[in-house]
């Protein structure tokens, strides 16, 4: 494949995890194509509690801006490893450029209607690392605001007003409550 063409492109999958070919980023949100994904989470214990490094989406975003997410979430180009993938969106979109200690945990499907007529429908491989402290400096063109946010306060705004989350968000954190090994609970 060319390289500079595949920075567009998403690796279509089928329910399996099997690569099926490749498309377009904007098409295949626009037609709800199964695709390859990551969610990448950084965490950090904070005395007895955990808390989560979380973007909010750049409002200009083909999707879901203005929103709060994980610490970085996208797609791997296609031949590109998730981990590497991850190690590359976070230093295009956080200017995080050491080299983090990235551990896959799992994955996920979903399917959820978006604005702007896109579907997420992905195959989202849920990536963590923890940090005692970690520097960023936000690309506008991505993100508008990163913060830590206790684990509590997650689990309560979810409550109380979800929809400032991304539509991924709660099942993306509630994967990582329950399976990250290196997170402490706080609830």
């Amino acid at each position: 494949m060319d390289q500079i063409n595949d920075f567009n492109l998403v690796t279509l999958v089928d329910t399996n995890g099997e690569v099926t070919g490749y498309a377009e980023k904007i098409e295949a949100h626009l037609r709800g194509d199964l695709h390859l994904a990551f969610s990448l989470m950084i965490t950090r214990s904070q005395g007895n509690s955990t808390e989560y490094l979380l973007q909010q989406r750049a409002m200009h975003k083909y999707h879901s801006g203005g929103l709060w997410a994980n610490t970085c979430c996208s797609h791997p180009l296609p031949n590109e490893s998730i981990k590497d993938a991850a190690q590359r969106r976070i230093s295009e979109e956080l200017g995080i450029t050491s080299l983090l200690n990235l551990s896959t945990i799992g994955q996920i499907r979903y399917k959820y209607p978006l604005d702007n007529d896109m579907i997420e429908h992905e195959l989202d491989n849920i990536v963590t690392t923890d940090v005692d402290d970690i520097k960023w400096c936000k690309n506008p063109d991505e993100v508008m605001d990163v913060r830590w946010w206790k684990e509590h306060e997650i689990v309560k705004q979810l409550k109380r007003e979800p929809s400032v989350f991304a539509a991924w968000f709660p099942m993306v954190f509630d994967y990582i409550k329950k399976n990250n090994v290196g997170a402490l609970s706080s609830v």
